[in-house]
């Protein structure tokens, strides 16, 4: 039965009440990355070839496995809405379970790092310090895992709020304990490459601790803690099956855009420096769309718990105009200011600035474009993980970025020979076929929830 509407002012407030701490707490997540890459790239140039190789191998691996905690995300805020307190905890429950088993398996392989990374063609030195970070890094998937789940389990119930914090605080963390290992300061033993592989683990451990802790106090109706180590096969199961085709759609986007930077790297060293630029401010402003992408799924999933249709259509219509809107004021930015943009990322004194901001602002023109599809196929995502369906917008994500995405992008850098200008112009067309899949799934199939 329907409860009072909202109108879509009132969605779009409470989108954006939820959604803002996670797009803050996505932009600091984001500054943990920077903050590693610019260290070890002071520290030392192979140290950063090393850590960029180690870091793909750390996060192809995670974010399969984040396929199980953001599962929790809806499953706990239908359940919430329910008013059910012990189903909240058997799904969190087990979303750390499912985190603790495929952590502890995956991982195993980061142990003979330096062997497979030579035989993926490495250098020796750099398949040696990226096995040094590995077989200290891996001793933080399980708690990365484990702080997904919890921030999922937060979200869910709209405790956002801690979840900004705590990656902020992790963030501070990092760059402090990454200062002082990396490089020796302080007093501390200079361990470059590992010891920014100990901060990466220092950071998570302390941020399970701070959400558990929040949990625990917060939301003692819950009980975490409790009959933790008891199994619960039904729920397992439910988490399972939603969260493994969750965790194959991630990694099948962000492998798209790993293949997108090789084969730019088969056009030039400048187009790939260009490329890396264009990603990067394009990912930067990509954080706001994921972070109203997981508003969206928390959202529908309490529609989903209400079985209230009408609510998820009108909740689905106003966060996909935020997220519309901010596209549009990222196209104009893109745009009107693409040299300021690129230059903050180029050395001021760099022979080859102007050829590099060049190419550079072509690839934010394409960006811009790149940016709305983009937006709408996450957005499409987050509404169905929301209403509990994966498995077909799996195969339709998969579908449109490897079946389409890349092999047009290949078709008209190499084949018709608009080099850079066509592998992006692929990217466009992989995203875009996803966008509108994914936006007819949820419209005509999956919304239908009473």
């Amino acid at each position: 039965m329907e409860q009072v509407a909202q109108t879509y002012q009132e969605h779009g407030r409470a989108a954006l009440k939820l959604g803002l701490p996670l797009i803050a707490s996505n932009l600091a997540q984001f500054a943990i990355h920077i903050t590693d890459t610019i260290m070890l790239g002071w520290y030392d140039v192979t140290a950063l070839a090393a850590v960029t190789i180690a870091g793909t191998a750390f996060f192809v691996t995670f974010i399969v496995g984040a396929g199980f905690a953001m599962a929790v995300t809806p499953l706990v805020a239908a359940a919430e809405e329910e008013g059910n307190d012990t189903q909240v905890r058997r799904i969190t429950r087990m979303g750390l379970w499912l985190s603790v088993m495929y952590g502890a398996v995956f991982t195993i392989p980061f142990f003979w790092a330096e062997p497979i990374l030579l035989a993926a063609g490495q250098t020796e030195a750099v398949a040696s310090l990226a096995h040094e970070y590995l077989v200290i890094a891996c001793l933080g998937m399980v708690p990365a895992l484990l702080v997904m789940t919890l921030k999922s389990y937060l979200a869910a119930l709209e405790h956002t709020a801690i979840i900004l914090w705590a990656t902020v605080a992790a963030a501070v963390l990092n760059a402090f304990v990454n200062y002082a290992l990396i490089f020796g300061n302080w007093g501390a033993p200079e361990l470059g490459i590992q010891g920014a592989a100990i901060a990466s683990v220092l950071l998570q451990v302390v941020t399970v601790v701070i959400l558990l802790v929040y949990a625990l106090r917060k939301l003692p109706q819950h009980q975490l803690t409790r009959n933790v180590l008891k199994s619960d096969w039904e729920i397992f199961g439910k988490v399972f099956r939603l969260g493994w085709p969750i965790g194959l759609t991630s990694l099948a986007e962000g492998g798209l855009f790993s293949v997108s930077a090789f084969l730019m790297g088969w056009i030039g060293e400048l187009e790939l420096a260009a490329h890396g630029i264009a990603i990067q401010l394009a990912s930067l402003t990509f954080m706001v769309h994921i972070g109203l992408s997981q508003a969206a799924t928390v959202r529908a999933g309490r529609a989903v718990g209400r079985h209230d249709e009408g609510q998820l259509r009108r909740g689905g219509i106003a966060i996909i105009a935020l997220s519309g809107m901010f596209a549009l004021f990222t196209v104009a930015l893109f745009l009107l200011i693409p040299e300021a943009l690129i230059s903050f990322f180029i050395d001021p004194d760099e022979p080859l600035k102007d050829e590099l901001i060049q190419i550079g602002v072509v690839l934010l023109a394409l960006a811009a474009l790149f940016q709305v599809v983009d937006a709408a196929q996450v957005m499409a995502l987050g509404l169905l993980r929301g209403v509990q369906d994966a498995t077909v917008p799996m195969a339709m994500a998969v579908v449109s970025y490897w079946v389409i995405g890349v092999p047009v992008s290949y078709y008209l850098a190499f084949v018709a020979g608009y080099d850079e200008v066509g592998l992006w112009l692929g990217l466009v067309v992989g995203l875009a076929v996803a966008a509108v899949l994914l936006m007819w799934r949820f419209w005509t199939k999956s919304v239908h929830i009473t």
